[in-house]
């Protein structure tokens, strides 16, 4: 009977992965097709005559895409620094000091966590236009970092509040004060609820459409999400295209949930013990 329980469970996972990697497949197989293979009925599960124009017209100098890559690079990785930096010391505070008002403050995040982008759109766009920040990296670097940080603090505190307080009992013993116990020792054995945080700030960032076009009017400073519109035309879309720049753009993320894959799943874990 487990044999067989163990056969049932390995074609459901199966099923269930083929589910979900075929959106990816069909991206990928889409952009190697020409445009009347892609129009033909029945439409080819594989190309009949594969071709790389569409990815050599993403990555040419002259194209925006790689543009639009150092600018969701520079975007994404300082919303992710500073929703990093600001979220391990408000989660740590959280969940080591007991204080007056301690659970609305945690219920304001998970409700900041859940307000979607255009609510706040108008306020932030009449914030950064009198602070002089329209058309610069640092207007959507605080807006994104506006969906990171909830998300990184309700994380991170719940992965604090899991490590025991023995540990901290025992810096104390030997001399360490609350910030030298904070820095060396709840730091290290945080680090996969750090890890998980900053990938989740990165891929909010990255992903990011809204906030990148209403900030930046010029189209040489805007991120590479805002580039999915030059393959929409008037009279039709070029769907080769657009797949090669979808999976061009998600590139990187994949590569980070690749390698960091035995953080993310530890931190995911691991802080999921103790609310």
């Amino acid at each position: 009977m487990k044999k067989i329980n163990h056969v049932y469970a390995f074609i459901i996972a199966l099923l269930f992965f083929i589910i979900f990697i075929f959106p990816l497949y069909w991206m990928l197989v889409t952009a190697l097709k020409t445009q009347v293979e892609i129009f033909q009925v029945p439409t080819p599960l594989w190309p009949h005559k594969l071709t790389l124009e569409p990815f050599a017209k993403q990555l040419s100098v002259s194209g925006d895409t790689l543009r639009g890559f150092k600018n969701s690079l520079i975007i994404a990785v300082g919303s992710m620094l500073i929703s990093t930096m600001f979220a391990i010391p408000a989660s740590y505070g959280l969940a080591r000091f007991k204080f007056k008002g301690n659970k609305i403050i945690i219920l304001l995040f998970l409700i900041m966590q859940m307000l979607p982008s255009t609510l706040v759109l108008t306020s932030l766009y009449i914030m950064f236009s009198k602070l002089k920040l329209l058309n610069s990296y640092w207007a959507p670097i605080l807006a994104d970092a506006t969906l990171g940080i909830p998300f990184s603090v309700i994380v991170l505190r719940t992965y604090f509040v899991s490590i025991p307080k023995e540990l901290d009992e025992a810096a104390k013993i030997d001399g360490c004060d609350n910030i030298s116990s904070f820095l060396r020792i709840m730091l290290p054995c945080a680090k996969p609820g750090i890890v998980v945080s900053a990938v989740f700030s990165f891929v909010y960032a990255w992903g990011d459409l809204i906030y990148g076009i209403t900030f930046m009017t010029n189209p040489l400073k805007r991120p590479i999400t805002s580039s999915i519109y030059n393959y929409v035309q008037q009279y039709q879309t070029l769907w080769n295209s657009t797949m090669a720049f979808g999976i061009i753009s998600i590139f990187p993320v994949l590569l980070i949930f690749i390698f960091m894959q035995r953080y993310i799943v530890s931190g995911l874990t691991n802080g999921a013990v103790k609310a």
